[in-house]
C-alpha cells in the first residue's frame, strides 16, 4: 500500500494537551514526534546553564554566538517509549521541564533570531514528513502547508490542573496560584509576540479538550485524517 506521508501541526495553549495528543498520534501512524516547545526549553536551560539571566544586561549578542554552536537532535527512548532531546549529545529530557526553566521559556521564545534558528531546523526535520509537531505557530508559521492543522485549547483551570499534577509528580513543591499565574503569563506572551504568536489559524480545527478525554480526541483525528486522506 502506497501511503502518502502528511505533517500534522498541532498548536494551542500551555498545556492544552497538545503533546499527549500528538504523542498518542505519532505512535499510531508510527510517524515522527517534534516536540517544539522541548527545543525552546533546551534553549532555555542553556541561557540559565550559561548564567545569561544573573546579569541586569541581558545580552541577546551574546547569547546568540553562543547558539551558532549548539546540536539539538530527538532521539528514541526505547525503555520510555518516547523521543528524548539531546543538547550538544547531552540528553536534557527530565531538565526541561523543571519550574525554572517553565519560569524562562516564554521570554527565550520571544527572541527574534532565537525563532529563525529554531524554525530552520524544525523545517529541515519535517521535510521528509510523515512527523506529527506541536508548538505555538506550527500551523500558520512553520508549516502553513501541512495537511492537518489542530488548534487546542481548555480551560485556565483545567489546563492549571494538569500542570500543577506534572510538577507535583516530579517532586516540585508548588502551589496550583502559582502554576495558574505562571499559565496566565505564558498565555499573555504567547498571544502578545510580536513574531509568529499563537493564533488560530483559518484552515485549523480547533479542540476543545476541557472535557475531552485523548480517546475521543484520538477518534476526531482519525476521523478528519481517513476523511481526507484515505491511503494514510
Amino acid at each position: 500500500m502506497n501511503q502518502k506521508k502528511i505533517i500534522i501541526a498541532i498548536d494551542g495553549y500551555s498545556s492544552s494537551g497538545k503533546s499527549t495528543l500528538a504523542k498518542a498520534i505519532s505512535k499510531k501512524l508510527k510517524y515522527k514526534y517534534i516536540d517544539t516547545g522541548a527545543m525552546y526549553r533546551a534553549i532555555a536551560l542553556l541561557a540559565i546553564r550559561e548564567k545569561i539571566f544573573n546579569s541586569n544586561l541581558w545580552n541577546v549578542q551574546n547569547f546568540i554566538h553562543i547558539l551558532k554552536h549548539i546540536n539539538l537532535k530527538f532521539k528514541w527512548n526505547k525503555k520510555l517509549n518516547t523521543t528524548d532531546i539531546y543538547l550538544n549529545e547531552e540528553n536534557i529530557q527530565s531538565e526541561i521541564r523543571s519550574l525554572k526553566v517553565t519560569k524562562k521559556v516564554s521570554f527565550i521564545a520571544q527572541i527574534p533570531e532565537i525563532r529563525e534558528k529554531l524554525t530552520i531546523m524544525q523545517r529541515n526535520i519535517g521535510k521528509y514528513k510523515g512527523i506529527v509537531m506541536d508548538g505555538r505557530d506550527i500551523g500558520n508559521y512553520v508549516f502553513p502547508k501541512s495537511e492537518l492543522k489542530i488548534f487546542m485549547k481548555g480551560s485556565i483551570e483545567v489546563r492549571s490542573y494538569r500542570r500543577y499534577e506534572d510538577l507535583k509528580k516530579k517532586g516540585e513543591n508548588i502551589s496550583y496560584e502559582e502554576v495558574k499565574k505562571n499559565i496566565i503569563y505564558r498565555d499573555l506572551m504567547d498571544t502578545s509576540r510580536k513574531i509568529s504568536p499563537l493564533k488560530k489559524s483559518v484552515d485549523s480545527i480547533e479542540i476543545n479538550n476541557t472535557f475531552m478525554s485523548i480517546e475521543k480526541q484520538l477518534n476526531l483525528i482519525f476521523q478528519l485524517i481517513k476523511k481526507n486522506h484515505h491511503n494514510i
